[in-house]
C-alpha cells in the first residue's frame, strides 16, 4: 500500500508542476449581472492554450480577471491557481502588482492605445523592468535593446529612443511583446494581437510569439474569435460562448472534428479559400439545427458575371491618379518633403460589379477610395463618373452628385453620432437631399414618406422597426454596422465604396453583414468597391480584385484567377499568408 500511494503522490506532484496554470469555476458578474459562470480550464507549461469566442462572449473578462485589471464593481469567484501555489483570484492589489510583469504578463490587442503617446518607447520598457527588478538605468536600457533586438524590431537603437507614433502597427506590436517578455514571465496573455494587423504582419507576430515560446519555455493564452489565426498558434483550445465554455480539447480535435454547433459555426462563417459559397453560413444557423450554405465550384457563378460585365457598361473611369501629401514645408510654406499615397493608378469599375481592393496597411486604397469621393484632393490624374469629370466638379456640382455616390467607414462605433437615434440617423441623408422624397408633398406627407423609407430599408438590413428610436450604445458590433449601410443606401447610390466596413466585427457577425451585401447588390444592382486587407473576405465577395503596394497597382484581375495563380511575387505573399486551418 506504501508503494502505491508513494508512486500516485509522484503522480501527482508531476501534475502539479505540469499545469502553470489551473482555472477552477470561475465567475465574474458586474453589479449582480453574470458575464462568465463557473468555467474551468488548465495550461500546461511550455504550451499555447487558445480562448475562442465572439465579442461579449467573456474571454477577455475571464483573462482579465486572472491579472486583477476588472473594475470595482466586478465579483470575482472561483480560483485560479498559478505554478500550483499562488492563487491569482484571492490576491489583493499588493499581491498584483508583485505578480504582474514578473510572472504573469498580458500582450493587449491595440498597441497604439496600450502604449503612452508621450513617452519613449524604450523609456516605457526600461520603466517595466525597473519596476520589478533593481537595476540601474544602463543595464535596463542594455536589456531592452537586446529584447528588441530578439522580437526583431529593426534599428533597435532608434525605436528605443522613438515614440509610438513614430513606429508602424507591426513595430508597436513587437515593443509591447517586448514589455510583456522584458521580466521574463512564467505566462503571457496576448488578448486578440493581430486582430488590427495585415496578413503578412500578422503571420510574422504568430511565428515570433511561436518562437520566443520555444526559445523562453513560456506558456501562452492567445485569446481571438478567428479560428484561422488559432490553428497556427495553439496546442489546446477553449471554446466560449455566452459566458460559458461549450467546447475544450486539442487543437486538432477542436479544429476538424468539432462538436458543438457553437464551434461548428465560427468555423464555417468563415470565408473558404478552396470554394466560393452563394451566401455564408451564420452561427445562428447552426444554433438553430438550420441546414448550412451550399457551396459551388469557384469560378461557377462569377464566371458568369465576368461574363455580364464584358456587356456592361463602365460606370468609373480612373486615370493615371495621383494624391500627394506634404509632410514638411520650408520657411516660405513650400513643400520640402513630400508624400505619394497614390501614384499613377488606373482601372475601371463596370455598373453591378464587386471590384476589391486589398493590399497593406499604408499601400493608398482608403487614400483612393476617399480620392473618388472627393473627400481629398487629388494632384493629377481624372476620375470621370458616368461620363462627368469628378474631379474637375465645383462643390455645389458634387454636392448634387453625391447621393450616387456614398461611403461605408470602417468603424461602426466612431462613424455614428452617439446623441442621434437610429432614425435620425437614416434619416439625415434624407433631410438634406428633400428633393429625394417629392418637393410636392406637404410637410406631414414628406415626414409620412420619408418614416416609411426609413422603416422599409430598417428592415431589409435587419433591423426591427420598434429600435428606431434607440441611440447606437444600445446596439452590438454588428447592428450598427447594419445602421452604417442604411444610411449609406437610403438615398439608392449606384455605387458604395464599402472602407474596411467588416475588418472590426466578429466572423459570425461578419458573415451575415456580407450576406447582406451580396443580397442588396443582386436586389438594386449596387456597384461596390470593397476595401480591406483581408483576402478571404475580398475573394468571397469580389468579382475582381486589384492589388496595390505603396501607392502603386501591383495586379488586377478576375478574383479567382488572381486567387489561384497570382503573378506578382508580392500578391503570392499576401495570399501565402492568410491563416488556413490545415
Amino acid at each position: 500500500m506504501g508503494k502505491i500511494f508513494s508512486f500516485f503522490y509522484v503522480i501527482n506532484n508531476v501534475n502539479l508542476k505540469t499545469n502553470i496554470l489551473e482555472v477552477k469555476n470561475l465567475s465574474v458578474s458586474f453589479d449582480g449581472r453574470k458575464v462568465v459562470e463557473n468555467i474551468s480550464y488548465s495550461l500546461q507549461r511550455g504550451r499555447t492554450l487558445g480562448i475562442v469566442g465572439e465579442s461579449g462572449s467573456g474571454k477577455s473578462v475571464s483573462t482579465m480577471a486572472l491579472m486583477g485589471l476588472l473594475p470595482k464593481n466586478a465579483t470575482v469567484e472561483g480560483s485560479a491557481l498559478l505554478d500550483g501555489q499562488t492563487d491569482l483570484l484571492s490576491l489583493d492589489e499588493t499581491g498584483f502588482r508583485s505578480v504582474r510583469g514578473s510572472r504573469i504578463a498580458m500582450i493587449f490587442q491595440e498597441p497604439m492605445t496600450s502604449l503612452n503617446p508621450v513617452q519613449k518607447c524604450g523609456a516605457q520598457v526600461v520603466e517595466m523592468l525597473r519596476l520589478h527588478e533593481d537595476v540601474s538605468y544602463d543595464e535596463a536600457r542594455c536589456r531592452t535593446i537586446e529584447l528588441f533586438k530578439e522580437v526583431l524590431l529593426p534599428r533597435p537603437e532608434k525605436i528605443f529612443d522613438s515614440y509610438p507614433f513614430e513606429i508602424s502597427g507591426g513595430q508597436k506590436q513587437r515593443v509591447m511583446i517586448a514589455m510583456a517578455l522584458i521580466c521574463n514571465p512564467d505566462l503571457v496573455i496576448a488578448d486578440e494581437p493581430t486582430t488590427a494587423l495585415d496578413v503578412t504582419v500578422q503571420k510574422t507576430i504568430l511565428e515570433l510569439l511561436r518562437q520566443l515560446q520555444r526559445s523562453r519555455n513560456i506558456s501562452v493564452i492567445f485569446i481571438t474569435h478567428d479560428l484561422g489565426v488559432i490553428s497556427q498558434i495553439a496546442d489546446d483550445i477553449v471554446v466560449m460562448y455566452r459566458g460559458n465554455i461549450v467546447e475544450q480539447g486539442s487543437a486538432a480535435d477542436i479544429l476538424h472534428c468539432p462538436r458543438h454547433p457553437y464551434t461548428q459555426g465560427l468555423l464555417a462563417c468563415r470565408p473558404p479559400l478552396d470554394s466560393r459559397p452563394r451566401r455564408l453560413p451564420t452561427v445562428d444557423e447552426f444554433m438553430n439545427g438550420e441546414r448550412k450554405a451550399e457551396y459551388g465550384k469557384p469560378g461557377e457563378e462569377r464566371g458568369t458575371r465576368k461574363e455580364e460585365n464584358g456587356e456592361r457598361s463602365v460606370l468609373l473611369e480612373v486615370r493615371n491618379l495621383d494624391v500627394t501629401y506634404t509632410l514638411e514645408k520650408n520657411l516660405f510654406g513650400k513643400p520640402r518633403k513630400q508624400l505619394k499615397a497614390v501614384d499613377g493608378i488606373s482601372f475601371d469599375v463596370y455598373r453591378g460589379e464587386t471590384l476589391g481592393l486589398v493590399g497593406e496597411s499604408g499601400c493608398g486604397k482608403t487614400t483612393l477610395g476617399r480620392a473618388i469621393m472627393r473627400l481629398v484632393d487629388s494632384s493629377s490624374g481624372s476620375i470621370t463618373y458616368d461620363g462627368k469629370r469628378l474631379d474637375e466638379m465645383s462643390n455645389s456640382e458634387m454636392r448634387r452628385l453625391r447621393p450616387r455616390i456614398q461611403i461605408i467607414f470602417q468603424d461602426p462605433y466612431s462613424s455614428l453620432n452617439p446623441r442621434m437615434t437610429v432614425g435620425q440617423t437614416i434619416t439625415e441623408p434624407l433631410l438634406n437631399y428633400r428633393h429625394l422624397t417629392g418637393d410636392c408633398l406637404s410637410r406631414s406627407e414628406r415626414n409620412a414618406e420619408i418614416r416609411r423609407r426609413v422603416l422599409e430599408l430598417m428592415e431589409r438590413v435587419g433591423l426591427q422597426p420598434e429600435w428606431i428610436d434607440r441611440y447606437p450604445h444600445e446596439f452590438s458590433g454588428g447592428q450598427r454596422q447594419r445602421i452604417c449601410i442604411a444610411r449609406a443606401l437610403i438615398l439608392n447610390p449606384e455605387l458604395v465604396i464599402c472602407d474596411e466596413s467588416v475588418s472590426a466585427l466578429d466572423v459570425s457577425v461578419q458573415a451575415q453583414v456580407l450576406n447582406l451585401l451580396n443580397e442588396l447588390k443582386e436586389q438594386f444592382n449596387y456597384t461596390y468597391i470593397f476595401i480591406s486587407h483581408d483576402l478571404s473576405v475580398v475573394h468571397f465577395l469580389s468579382d475582381r480584385i486589384m492589388v496595390m503596394r505603396a501607392g502603386k497597382m501591383v495586379e488586377l484581375g478576375d478574383a479567382d484567377e488572381l486567387f489561384l495563380h497570382p503573378s506578382d511575387p508580392y500578391t503570392q505573399t499576401l495570399f501565402e499568408a492568410i491563416p488556413r486551418i490545415d
